[in-house]
């Protein structure tokens, strides 16, 4: 796997929530802070319908650009969905879940990376 590859994965989360008119889109660059995967994508929906929504949107566009997906953990009924690949996670949250577990703030020594450049 190339860097380079795991950052455009990132980034193509990103884009697709964006798309899918997910909100407060962050990608944090986790390479310099844990062994756990190289980026994080975070995203928040309103309802858990729109989380969902956003999570299938995400997934599919990363199973068309060939991304394989290890785990989906959350389902139709959550307020938090983690799509796991790797080297990639994203988190897509309810507003309410995303403020409890703040996890901009836990890794806060993360460097944020601009999406799109």
């Amino acid at each position: 796997m190339i860097p380079e590859d795991t950052r455009k994965w990132a980034e193509l989360a990103a884009k697709t929530a964006l798309e899918r008119k997910g909100e407060n889109v962050v990608v944090l660059d986790m390479r310099q802070v844990t062994l756990v995967a190289d980026y994080f994508v975070i995203v928040s929906g309103h309802t858990v319908i729109q989380v969902a929504a956003l999570a299938d949107h995400i997934e599919e566009a990363l199973r068309v650009a060939q991304v394989p997906l290890l785990q989906r953990v959350g389902g139709d009924k959550a307020h938090w969905v983690l799509l796991d690949y790797g080297a990639v996670v994203v988190h897509i949250f309810t507003d309410e879940e995303r403020r409890y577990y703040d996890l901009e703030r836990l890794w806060g020594d993360a460097e944020i990376v601009p999406i799109g450049e």
